[in-house]
């Protein structure tokens, strides 16, 4: 009974880690817009770090973010002038801490925000999705860590292609992310051959 049971949640890890891999970068239903993305909630206390992953625009942005409905007043990661895995310091917060992300669109002088709610056309602006260290460009030396991955779209509703890779970046140190599969998979494996040992010992 143990061994049955102990198989049963090595597959539902190995399905838990086939769900890791199923984040799609960039945003795959070009032209749809994005389902809202969960609100985004500080776990731990400490810094939350921006790294760049990527650009497709027309026009200059930055990012910036907002603890508790306050901007940090911390602006960066210019998508026409930063390079894939740079990064920027936006800010502390601490657990519990509501986070929001800002994109500044420096060319119109206008902002979009990762809270639908906010924006002037009510329309959700952000794609986001967890990011894995299999997400990383294969291309590229730099390696930007586990985190959770969002690409905004910079065009109001009525111009926008709603294809959310106008600017690209990955945030890490307070959010939760989905582990990486590699270790679901040892994790699963290890139950497994528990189970099997224990059922040699019963016999």
């Amino acid at each position: 009974m143990k061994f049955k049971t102990l198989t049963t949640a090595a597959a539902m890890l190995a399905l838990l880690s086939l769900g890791a891999m199923a984040s799609v970068i960039p945003y795959p239903n070009t032209g749809t817009g994005a389902p809202i993305p969960l609100a985004y909630t500080a776990t731990a206390s400490g810094d939350i770090i921006a790294y760049f992953f990527a650009s497709d625009a027309g026009y200059s942005s930055k990012i910036g973010m907002w603890v508790n409905g306050v901007s940090t007043g911390v602006f960066g990661l210019p998508n026409h002038a930063s390079n894939y895995g740079d990064s920027i310091d936006l800010g502390h917060a601490k657990v519990g801490d509501s986070i929001m992300f800002e994109l500044m669109v420096t060319d119109i002088g206008h902002s979009w925000f990762s809270d639908p709610a906010l924006n002037l056309d009510l329309t959700n602006h952000v794609y986001s999705v967890p990011f894995a260290l299999s997400d990383n460009k294969p291309s590229e030396a730099v390696k930007i860590p586990v985190g959770t991955y969002i690409g905004f779209e910079d065009q109001p509703f009525g111009a926008t292609d709603f294809d959310y890779n106008d600017h690209q970046f990955v945030f890490t140190g307070l959010t939760s992310s989905v582990p990486e599969p590699a270790t679901l998979a040892l994790f699963g494996a290890g139950l497994v051959a528990l189970g099997l040992l224990r059922r040699r010992r019963s016999n």
